[in-house]
């Protein structure tokens, strides 16, 4: 069996260990699910038919993305796991395991050391007690979304939903909810467009942590839980951390030394199928099949550079997509997200810039996903008040918008199901903004530009958002829908008159001529004048919030980008 580079290192990481991967190894050529210990082929795999063969060159030919999404433009996130109990932030159950990590400590100081209390009890920890999902709905509606996500599973390797190949699941362990499924339930009445997002795919070398030990201290070269064969739940602990497949070598004295290693090895953002664990990438097939097939969703989300795991990740797309043409009388209305696409494969699926921006309006629809604080729940965040403020996110989905995006934002929760009152603060302002000023935003397109102001140093990708300048007066997004031309303007002028640069008589932008301009939720028409240099609108004596202004003009004749 040929090994990954990593794969070797975790064959290679001593004499016990080696014993110990060897053991697993014929424990997946010998298994019923395996017999043959190889990743399944395409036409071994059971997919949905219909235009949609399992190849990019046929995903990218036949793929368009539906206009539901393309006039959603908002949506929110619930990215809630058992990794939110201890409420200390991202990846917790990976950090829990590196010696002298903030998460670490805490865990240690707060359940024990992580050879006796390890990540699959945290699992069992997470009661979902106080969950309400319609009063939570209630909220992210009035707050303009139009659809929602839902945390399948992540890298932690849980299942929220009854998962029929996967014991470690959240009707089995912890809340004991079918938390995918009441989530899904909710929008289908609402109407509203409801996804699914899949992180699992790294499980294989994100978790292997759980499988190190101390470097340092008293409890120096005792394993950790990842061994254990029993848990609490009376299920097999291998079942949910994957099995060792990078496993760290005995003998490092350093907790700094091993950290080097781990971030050399596990930690790298592999989405190919582990060569050495074939179960992993079969069993994840079926996982995700059984999502789709059982809930279906209307967006997939991947947190995967293209395609998670290979043509795995090509097949269940393909599976996606022909199930959801049968669904809806032929037309294609799914929507699967992945990042940083290859040029060849552009198209097969919908960008996403995770904590991202554009410098400019992309040709395919695409979406940033952000969230206001850490994606897992942290107290410090909200105890700090650093969450963004609804100022923060709405100029955000002004930007993205006037670029041909979507803006998915996650409201993180508590492990209990709640948010708290700060979280509650930013959807009420939220909600008071977007009744007045949604009409520039919902349904619309992008201009020929997409604003103007002075240069942003923002290139377009991910985690970037903080790179940017801070907006000004000068800063205007547009948009179109109906006829209608829409600025947001980012700022309130000092002077009180909106300065458009690009909307000047005789501009190649805007050769129509300008008969009305409104401030949405204004009663009367400003006043404005249009010369060679610019377009000047009069404000009035007082802004209407402290966030942004929308304005529709009506135009003779109006450009669009796409």
């Amino acid at each position: 069996m040929k090994l990954s580079r990593r794969g070797a290192l975790g064959l290679l990481a001593g004499a016990g260990q080696a014993a110990v991967t060897s053991r697993l190894l014929g424990a997946v050529i010998n298994s019923p699910a395996n017999p043959v210990g190889r990743v399944a082929t395409s036409l071994e795999r059971s997919l949905a038919k219909g235009p949609f063969e399992p190849t990019w060159e046929s995903l990218k030919a036949h793929y368009e993305i539906p206009d539901w999404f393309r006039d959603a433009k908002f949506g929110i996130w619930a990215h809630w796991t058992a990794q939110c109990v201890p409420e200390q932030g991202d990846w917790y159950a990976r950090r829990m395991y590196l010696q002298g990590d903030p998460a670490y400590c805490y865990h240690v100081k707060t359940y024990g050391h992580p050879s006796k209390v390890g990540f699959k009890d945290i699992d069992i920890m997470w009661k979902a007690e106080r969950w309400d999902p319609e009063a939570l709905m209630d909220l992210y509606q009035a707050a303009g979304a139009k659809y929602f996500m839902a945390l399948a599973n992540h890298h932690d390797n849980f299942d929220n939903y009854n998962s029929k190949y996967h014991n470690w699941n959240s009707t089995r362990v912890g809340p004991m909810k079918d938390i995918v499924g009441t989530w899904s339930a909710i929008c289908r009445r609402r109407g509203l467009r409801y996804g699914v997002s899949n992180h699992s795919a790294h499980a294989w070398h994100w978790f292997q942590t759980a499988y190190g030990y101390d470097a340092e201290g008293p409890l120096a070269g005792v394993r950790y839980d990842g061994f254990a064969k029993k848990s609490l739940a009376g299920l097999n602990p291998q079942e949910l951390y994957v099995g060792p497949n990078l496993v760290v070598p005995d003998g490092f004295t350093s907790a700094q030394k091993m950290l080097g290693w781990h971030n050399a090895n596990d930690r790298v953002w592999d989405e190919f199928p582990p060569a050495e664990n074939p179960d992993f990438t079969n069993t994840w097939f079926l996982r995700c099949r059984d999502l789709l097939d059982t809930y279906k969703p209307d967006m997939l989300y991947f947190d995967d550079t293209g395609l998670p795991l290979g043509q795995t990740g090509v097949d269940i797309t393909t599976h996606f997509y022909n199930s959801n043409i049968a669904l809806h009388g032929g037309r294609n209305q799914a929507v699967v997200f992945g990042k940083e696409f290859v040029p060849q494969h552009r198209g097969a699926a919908a960008l996403d810039l995770e904590r991202g921006r554009s410098n400019d309006i992309l040709q395919l629809p695409w979406q940033t996903d952000t969230c206001i604080g850490d994606w897992h729940y942290s107290r410090e965040v909200f105890e700090q008040h650093k969450y963004k403020s609804a100022k923060t996110v709405i100029h955000l989905l002004a930007d993205v918008v006037s670029k041909n995006g979507n803006l998915c934002l996650n409201i993180p929760l508590k492990g209990d199901g709640t948010i708290d009152s700060d979280e509650r603060q930013i959807l009420a302002d939220l909600a008071a903004w977007m009744p007045i000023n949604g009409e520039a935003i919902f349904g619309t397109r992008p201009f020929t530009v997409y604003g103007e102001g002075p240069p942003d140093p923002v290139k377009t990708g991910n985690f970037n958002e903080g790179n940017g300048r801070p907006y000004t007066s000068e800063d205007m997004r547009f948009t179109v829908k109906d006829g209608r031309l829409y600025v947001i303007a980012l700022g309130w002028p000092a002077d009180g008159k909106l300065k458009i640069k690009t909307f000047a008589r005789g501009s190649k932008e805007l050769p129509g001529e300008i008969s009305k301009v409104e401030m949405l939720g204004v009663g009367e028409p400003c006043s404005f004048e249009r010369s060679s240099n610019e377009l000047v609108v009069k404000l009035p004596t007082q802004k209407p919030n402290d966030i942004a202004y929308a304005f529709r003009i009506a135009v003779s004749r109006l450009n669009m980008s796409t």
